[in-house]
This record gives C-alpha cells, sequence and structure tokens, in this order.
C-alpha cells in the first residue's frame, strides 16, 4: 500500500485503523506492570530486580510506535490516558486496601503488601511516567524531522535514553532518596536503566516491524513539523 508523507495536523478527524488498539495496549501494559510486577522481587543468578522491569519498558516501544507512526499529539493523548489510568488505579487501591476487612477474612495483610504502596511512591511513579513519556515522545519526534524518517533504530533507542534517564532520575531519588543509602539508589537508578535502554536495543527488529505493519495498513508516514509540543493539552 501506498505510504504519504504528512504533517501531523494534515490528518486531522481521518479514521486510524489501529490507533485505538495501540492506545489500549499502551494503558493496559502501563497498569499491569505496575500492579503485578512492581511489588515483586526477583533473583536470577546473583541478580536481583523488580519483575515490572520484564514487561514496563514494553509500554516505552508502543510509545515509540504511536509517535513514529501516529505523531506527537496523538502519542500526547495516549499518555494522559496512562497518568489518568495509573491515578485511578492509586485511588482505587488506596481505597481498597483502607476498608476494614470483614470478620475471618484472613488476607488483608497479603493485599497490604501488594496493593498498599505509599503515596511517596505513588507520586514518584506518576511524575515520573509523565515526565519521561513526554521526553521520549518529544525526543523521537524532533529526531525524526532531523534525519527526515531515516535511521529508526537511532531514534528510538536515543528517545529511550533520554525518557528512560529523566523517569529513573525522577523516581528512584523521590521514592528511596532517605530510605535507602546514597549509592544503593544510585546503583538501582542506573543498573535499572541500562537494563531498561538494553530491552529497547533488543526490541528494534520487533518496532521495525510493528511500526512498518502500521505504516502500509494506515498509509501515512507522519511528521511533527507544525506540531505544537507542550504537553498541557490533550487535542490533536
Amino acid at each position: 500500500m501506498t505510504i504519504m508523507k504528512v504533517e501531523a495536523d494534515a490528518i486531522g478527524g481521518r479514521p486510524l485503523r489501529y490507533f485505538d488498539f495501540f492506545m489500549a495496549a499502551f494503558v493496559a501494559i502501563l497498569l499491569l506492570s505496575n500492579l503485578i510486577g512492581a511489588a515483586k522481587l526477583s533473583t536470577v543468578g546473583d541478580f536481583t530486580f523488580g519483575a515490572g522491569i520484564l514487561f514496563f519498558p514494553l509500554g516505552y516501544v508502543i510509545g515509540d510506535v504511536l509517535t513514529e507512526v501516529y505523531g506527537y499529539a496523538r502519542a500526547r493523548r495516549c499518555v494522559w490516558a496512562g497518568f489518568g489510568a495509573m491515578l485511578f488505579m492509586a485511588l482505587m487501591s488506596y481505597v481498597v486496601v483502607s476498608l476494614p476487612p470483614a470478620d475471618g477474612w484472613p488476607d488483608q495483610k497479603a493485599y497490604e503488601a501488594v496493593f498498599g504502596n505509599t503515596w511517596r511512591i505513588v507520586a514518584a511513579s506518576l511524575l515520573a511516567f509523565w515526565a519521561g513519556e513526554f521526553a521520549n515522545s518529544f525526543v523521537l519526534a524532533k529526531m525524526k524531522l532531523l534525519t527526515k524518517g531515516k535511521h529508526l533504530w537511532m531514534r528510538t533507542i536515543g528517545s529511550t535514553i533520554v525518557g528512560q534517564g529523566v523517569d529513573s532520575l525522577i523516581f528512584y531519588p523521590l521514592a528511596f532518596l532517605g530510605i535507602w543509602q546514597t549509592h544503593q539508589v544510585a546503583l538501582v537508578m542506573v543498573t535499572n536503566w541500562a537494563m531498561k535502554v538494553g530491552w529497547e536495543a533488543v526490541l528494534t527488529p520487533v518496532t521495525y516491524a510493528v511500526v512498518g505493519f502500521l505504516k502500509r495498513r494506515e498509509g501515512l508516514d507522519v511528521y511533527d513539523s507544525g506540531t505544537d509540543f507542550t504537553p498541557f493539552r490533550t487535542r490533536v
């Protein structure tokens, strides 16, 4: 199918075949990686890590796909949708954990261990996600203009280095500084950042395949030359 190079604001209200599916996948991966993976530490060999790190970077991969195929403005809508979903998840977790357990129900402690994150960690996670995703999308969109749409691998890895860097620089100090020793915060921050960037590099062939498929099916290759890059709006 023919792929047309267009400005982001030129597609307007044109129907997009797969955007809604990828937006849903983005939000689902974000919520599940925080809900299921974040509470468990795992050790493989001599290396200990949070289990969520195995799946959370998939959100950045989908974020890259959304920006590359549909443009910054539509990726921005997905970031706000994810932020709202995370905020509701945090509120719901707080309310459910705080409700008094029924007599004879033995699982309150287990529930608190899994879902009872402190508000410091919740706030750090929300802020880090918001800033990191917008940094990732902004860098990818700008690099696409600079490279004239070439070298997708450079754009996806480069934007992830920046986006995950912003995410890690915000989350770990805000969540754990003063609780962990400073060198532990720095070590975990750098190690997890490197793992996430490494995951992005490993998944580059998958990103190429998905981006190519979507561009062919949508018939579009979107460039953000005239885009307003403010994060504080949801309109495309």
